[in-house]
């Protein structure tokens, strides 16, 4: 009995292999991965979302396969729902598992989970920033939340030590009530250790197009309109274009 366990488990790894080979023919790995639906299992699925995790060499194929995989994992249902938590966990790239979390879980569950992921990713330096950025973009743009409910997640990336990260925090808060997080988007803008021109300007940008008001930094915006941001100027206690 333990044996025929043992057998079927190597059987598993090896179809989640074939799987996940960026370097076999199409065929083939699409042959595992319905094997791989069609056991079912928790670590089947956990081995299907791992298909998120490769980039196979031809572009169209590598995107026909992950949307499959995306529409498979849906079909399962909440079935699906631990193995997907699990590579989420540890996934280098966020955004094809996201799509599989706001399908099959409501919005108060796939929140939860999120904020988990968040609690992992604090802000400050870290080798993938790109989860950070998965993460950020898709808060930003699922349809199915308040600007209550993005802003405090996004906001403290906005003194991420990754640019990109810092840089996605500031269009994330743009796509919702940006006065939500006016006082932080001016703190970000005069904030000492922000070197970034193209991050200054993208504040600015927003800074002025939603008239939010400088407040108690009004007086240090001033000194630092040059360059990137020379494009802005103070007036009436708000940034507008010169």
């Amino acid at each position: 009995m333990v044996f025929g366990l043992f057998s079927k488990e190597k059987s598993l790894q090896r179809t989640i292999e074939r799987a996940t080979n960026k370097l076999s023919q199409q065929p083939d790995r699409w042959g595992a991965m319905e094997k791989l639906r069609d056991d079912g299992s928790e670590e089947a699925l956990y081995g299907l979302c791992k298909r998120f995790g490769i980039t196979s060499m031809k572009g169209v194929e590598d995107e026909q396969e992950k949307n499959w995989v995306v529409d498979t994992l849906v079909a399962k249902g909440p079935v699906a729902e631990q193995p997907l938590r699990r590579f989420l966990k540890s996934a280098q790239h966020l955004a094809f598992p996201l799509k599989v979390l706001e399908r099959i879980c409501n919005k108060d569950r796939a929140l939860e989970i999120v904020d988990e992921l968040l609690a992992i990713e604090t802000p400050g330096y870290t080798r993938d920033p790109e989860r950070r950025m998965d993460l950020i973009h898709w808060l930003a743009e699922w349809p199915a939340v308040t600007s209550t409910e993005v802003v405090p997640r996004v906001q403290p990336y906005l003194a991420d030590f990754d640019e990109n990260v810092r840089y996605a925090a500031i269009d994330g808060i743009a796509h919702h009530e940006v006065a939500l997080a006016g006082p932080a988007l001016v703190a970000a803008l005069v904030r000492p250790e922000e070197e970034s021109g193209r991050v200054k300007r993208r504040i600015a940008e927003v800074l002025a197009e939603h008239k939010i008001p400088l407040g108690e930094h009004e007086a240090k915006v001033g000194p630092l309109l040059v360059g990137p941001v020379g494009g802005f100027k103070v007036e009436g206690g708000v940034l507008v274009a010169r």
